[in-house]
């Protein structure tokens, strides 16, 4: 090839690349935001100009030195299609069939990114999604240590039968209701990540201004392999109980020995799917899990069965001490244990595995179920469901996966930043699983994404989300509940101005962190949006605690949002869920009786109440105090006793 021509194509390419293109947003199905000024950028080549054109108006605009621009066209109503186009000596590009209506950011975790394919009835809701003005655009995972300015990938989507499977739910059921009342387009832009945590949707200025947080943001990693170096450190700190502690190769072979003490490893319940969601993230390398198993005598004297579910990585098996299987075993593992391996009462079974051979990004932990885990003892199986202990090798090599978690900030800078300042309604949020470990710092942490966002954008958009639903165990008010503060960090929340709130502690499933019922999440989305966006008052919100009055051995609990009244709403036909303390702090159940728009709750021995609480659990499913509209009421207490996340910080 000559030189000449080299040359020339090194041209075109140049020349190709730097021509005029917009952000990814902005791409053929695109819904903008009616009645508020319509930003839009991209690139071309630097210093250029670039005539932009937008429903019969058109902005010019010079492109910065590295090739940036952007114009704001004048707001416009509800409508189209239209054409976007951009045009500059570099080239030309053209998006139709824009529409002009309500955008909407739909954000948080895995709960908010629950696809219409998975949620109640989506034979039905599949038929009946034919509204080609309701469009989606899904923000696909990606994190970042920088702020990214466009996305690599994403496509607006038009609603049919064929594509909303794909959709968000609650997005899904909160657009269509909105067009079905207001007969305007309506755009969701959909960017979230299952079991994401708050902190990773926080921008590195919005941390670095609040106290809580300014510190992790002066030590934010500037590369993934300091971001991996502090990973492995934090880590290690957290399944030692203290800082530096390096284990190694001698210290590790130790694990195998007879009558090591694991006791103190990590927990699970529950031995089946990654460590990752145990509380090992990210981790990709050797590990060891471990496990006490009680036997009866006869487990001594003959050969038993040690099933052991599915892991196709080497495993290195020990009984007390005795290496008894060794190597890949794929499908659900039944290894034959010789008689004279086990002893009666007490044993020690330990393995050592690493990462799945068949689904490498897998990483630590078992596939399959819980019921092909036990010890077959002749007629009887002794399961091994839970008491699990792990411990990942450090002293091995070992790797860390870039996920949601790793690194605060990090899903900000690819997920929302490249959206900033698209224009948009409002947003709406469904996340706090992954931080009720840390509820009452969420009292710091989410009103901050909130106006950190608000900052980004310029704009007092509405804010409106899920409160965590109902999941895990109904304790009471003596045992705490993690789940139960971060609803109320969650309520607190609501002293922002234009957010607003869906309580759906009646909608969950105390057994499945994700319930399928997503179309009563979005209508509760959608009432509150109608209330205060569109001025439709008409629409039901859940009645919110307000203030308590104390009389002696009786409590007067009023409500705001209750103003036609309260009511029960089971078979029973008598309040439940309600908890009254005295000074000494010990709770009991108690009786709760409807007056008016007002709830009268009596000690039940006749003591002085100091406190009262209603639906305080994890997974209150007791509590049947509605509105009268039929919202269900949210759980709340009254005191502002010392919960058992005080002292739980982000780190």
């Amino acid at each position: 090839m000559s030189r000449l021509l080299i040359v020339l194509l090194l041209c075109l390419a140049n020349i190709g690349f730097s021509q005029v293109r917009l952000n990814r947003l902005f791409s053929d199905h695109v819904v903008l935001q009616r009645q508020k000024p319509i930003p839009v950028w991209g690139w071309a080549q630097p210093k250029e100009t670039v005539k932009v054109t937008l429903a019969g108006q058109t902005q010019s605009v010079r492109a910065a030195a590295d090739g940036s621009w952007k114009v704001l066209f004048k707001p416009l109503q509800a409508g189209g299609p239209h054409t976007l186009s951009a045009q500059a000596k570099s080239g030309r590009i053209a998006v139709n069939d824009v529409l002009i209506g309500e955008v909407w950011l739909c954000s948080g975790q895995s709960n908010i990114e629950w696809p219409v394919a998975q949620s109640n009835r989506f034979a039905e809701e599949k038929i009946n999604a034919d509204f080609p003005q309701i469009r989606h655009f899904k923000v696909e995972h990606e994190v970042s240590l920088e702020p990214k300015t466009d996305l690599t990938q994403g496509e607006w989507q038009v609603s049919s039968p064929e594509t909303v499977g794909g959709f968000t739910a609650i997005g899904f059921f909160f657009a269509r209701e909105l067009y079905q009342k207001l007969k305007v387009p309506i755009g969701l832009v959909h960017s979230s990540w299952g079991g994401s945590q708050i902190e990773g949707w926080i921008s590195k200025e919005g941390m670095a201004g609040n106290p809580e947080f300014q510190a992790y943001a002066q030590r934010l990693p500037k590369t993934w392999e300091e971001a991996d170096a502090q990973h492995d450190q934090k880590l290690r700190k957290q399944l030692f109980k203290r800082e530096g502690v390096q284990p190694s190769r001698a210290d590790e072979e130790a694990y195998l020995k007879p009558g090591y003490d694991f006791s103190s490893w990590h927990s699970t319940d529950n031995p089946i799917g990654q460590w990752d969601w145990k509380g090992i993230w990210a981790f990709r390398g050797q590990g060891y899990m471990a496990r006490v198993i009680e036997l009866p005598a006869e487990a001594r004297t003959q050969e038993t069965t040690l099933v052991l579910a599915e892991n196709d990585s080497p495993n290195d098996m020990y009984i007390n001490g005795t290496l008894v299987s060794k190597g890949v075993l794929k499908g659900v593992r039944s290894i034959k244990i010789p008689a004279g391996t086990w002893q009666e009462g007490a044993n020690r079974l330990v393995i050592k595995f690493g990462n799945l051979v068949h689904l490498p990004w897998f990483g630590l932990g078992l596939e399959g179920s819980t019921s092909d885990l036990y010890v077959q003892v002749g007629n009887q199986k002794i399961s091994l469901y839970d008491q699990w202990k792990l411990m990942p090798s450090f002293a091995e090599p070992h790797t860390y996966v870039h996920l949601s978690n790793n690194v605060a900030t990090s899903l900000y800078n690819a997920m929302i930043a490249p959206l900033v300042p698209f224009g948009m309604r409002g947003t709406l949020w469904y996340q706090g699983e992954t931080n009720a470990g840390r509820a009452y710092q969420y009292r710091e942490a989410f009103p901050l994404l909130i106006t950190d966002w608000r900052k980004k954008w310029q704009d007092e958009f509405s804010f409106y989300f899920v409160q965590l639903s109902s999941y895990g165990a109904e304790q009471n008010s003596n045992q705490g509940s993690n789940w139960a503060e971060l609803r109320e960090a969650q309520t607190m929340t609501l002293r922002l101005p234009k957010t607003g709130m869906a309580v759906t502690t009646d909608v969950g499933n105390p057994k499945d962190i994700h319930p399928t019922n997503k179309q009563d999440v979005g209508h509760r989305l959608a009432s509150e949006a109608l209330v205060q966006d569109f001025n439709q008052p008409a629409n039901p919100r859940s009645p919110l605690f307000t203030n308590v009055q104390m009389n002696g051995n009786q409590a007067v609990i009023s409500f705001k949002y209750a103003d036609s009244g309260l009511e029960i709403r089971d078979k029973y036909g008598y309040l439940k869920g309600f908890e009254v303390a005295g000074d000494d702090h010990v709770f009991y159940y108690a009786k709760a009786e409807i007056k008016g728009n007002t709830v009268v709750v009596s000690h039940p021995k006749g003591q002085k109440i100091a406190s009262v609480r209603y639906g305080w659990a994890d997974s209150p499913v007791d509590a049947n105090l509605y509105g009268a509209d039929g919202f269900p009421v949210s759980p709340f207490r009254t005191d502002d006793w010392p919960g058992g996340t005080v002292k739980a910080k982000f780190e």
